[in-house]
């Protein structure tokens, strides 16, 4: 198995990776613009609301100073245009690290972060591998920087682990099925799993970050599908209607994060904006979307479209003009969504944030190349948007500067 340093070489990572977070090793695999941990031995903790109440603690070694003094917790107000870039867990637990991100937020026209509280691996962040995140947030606060948690939500090895009657089953064996990578799946009509969620989110907002980001909220699509059985959703032998138990989810938190006036945004793929036939089989659903969250983050890299899409055999090489396609497109269901539920177009059109590509798929990905997204997006009305790059290794120049 590789050592981490297939991900991030420098000796500080591993270095407090192995001081905080107990693991042995880690496989890193970059698919798809995304990261895929396998762990070993597992360590790890996962937020305490999994097995009893959520954690109200806010670690007290941190979050107090040397007079005892109480941390008072402010929030920044979403920005008209959200420009935002990742921060893995491993980088914000890196002081050395993740400064130079705050540097290019700063020197940019970047206004906000979106920072792992739990990635794919099930993993919280303040619970290892950013153990001050407390004061980070303080700190980027402090330069008025937007504050996101992201939240991984219906693929968690480590939920799996401790509940594995919550998770997608093998028909063959009857035990826990498993992805193309060996990563078992929460069932996502799983209410325990959602009440989790929400409780995260809850934590992540009390802690100070500014708004939440859910991810992986869908259910599973690579490996043996027809292999699969949902315990719950799939109670009774009935057919699983993917998109109305995903759209019940959706209803679900944001109906409850909203309460406590929380923002709340959903990542999608950007592909069911073009086809339908992918619906069904992730339950992602962008007109569900529309109506429920607050901000809609279509994943529109053009490294994973198609063959063939607008006419392109190699969409990764045309960014400029699959931003446009497939954004035309979403914006012809925005206005669906604002004339069925009688909001007017600019409010609906307004939610969208987009997931670019700075990543190298399908090409070696140049400033003029991200840069062709975000100008596509602009031509279009599009003003907010957030760059991937699971390295988080972003392209300065594509960036104007502040």
């Amino acid at each position: 198995m590789k050592i981490i340093g297939a991900f991030i070489t420098l000796v500080s990572l591993v270095f407090f990776w192995i001081m905080y977070s107990g693991y042995q090793h880690v496989s890193i695999v970059k698919n798809f613009g995304t990261e895929e941990y396998v762990l070993a031995e597992e360590k790890a903790t996962t937020s305490s609301s999994i097995v009893g109440s959520v954690s109200k603690k806010e670690n007290n070694s941190k979050s107090v100073n040397a007079t005892t003094t109480p941390r008072i917790v402010t929030h920044i107000k979403t920005p008209e245009h959200v420009k935002a870039v990742y921060m893995s867990s491993w980088v914000a637990g890196s002081p050395s690290i993740r400064s130079r991100l705050v540097k290019l937020i700063e020197d940019t026209e970047l206004n906000a972060v979106v920072i792992d509280v739990k990635d794919n691996t099930g993993v919280i962040t303040w619970d290892g591998r950013a153990r001050d995140i407390n004061e980070f947030i303080d700190e980027l606060h402090s330069k008025n920087i937007y504050v996101i948690a992201r939240v991984s939500a219906f693929q968690d090895p480590l939920y799996v682990k401790l509940h594995p009657e919550e998770a997608v089953l093998s028909k063959k064996t009857g035990g826990v099925w498993k992805d193309h990578k060996g990563i078992p799946w929460v069932d996502s009509g799983s209410r325990k799993m959602w009440r989790y969620i929400e409780d995260l989110s809850k934590e992540s907002y009390a802690r100070g970050f500014d708004e939440v980001n859910l991810d992986y909220i869908r259910f599973p699509t690579d490996g043996a599908l027809a292999d699969m059985s949902f315990p719950i959703s799939g109670k009774g032998g009935v057919h699983v209607n993917k998109p109305a138990i995903i759209s019940d989810f959706y209803h679900y938190i944001t109906d409850s994060l909203r309460k406590d006036g929380i923002p709340v945004s959903g990542d999608l793929f950007g592909i069911i904006m073009v086809t339908k036939v992918d619906i069904a089989v992730l339950g992602q659903d962008m007109h569900a979307a529309l109506q429920t969250f607050d901000y809609v983050a279509p994943m529109i890299y053009p490294s994973h479209f198609y063959p063939g899409t607008a006419g392109y055999q190699k969409p990764a090489q045309h960014p400029g003009e699959i931003i446009t396609y497939s954004m035309k497109l979403g914006i012809e269901i925005a206005d669906e969504v604002a004339s069925s539920t009688g909001q007017s177009t600019s409010t609906i059109r307004a939610k969208y944030r987009p997931w670019y590509q700075d990543f190298d798929m399908g090409g070696v990905y140049t400033a003029e190349m991200v840069r062709a997204q975000i100008s596509a997006g602009e031509r279009l009305g599009i003003k907010s948007w957030m760059l991937w790059d699971p390295s988080n290794k972003y392209t300065q120049t594509a960036l104007k500067a502040q």
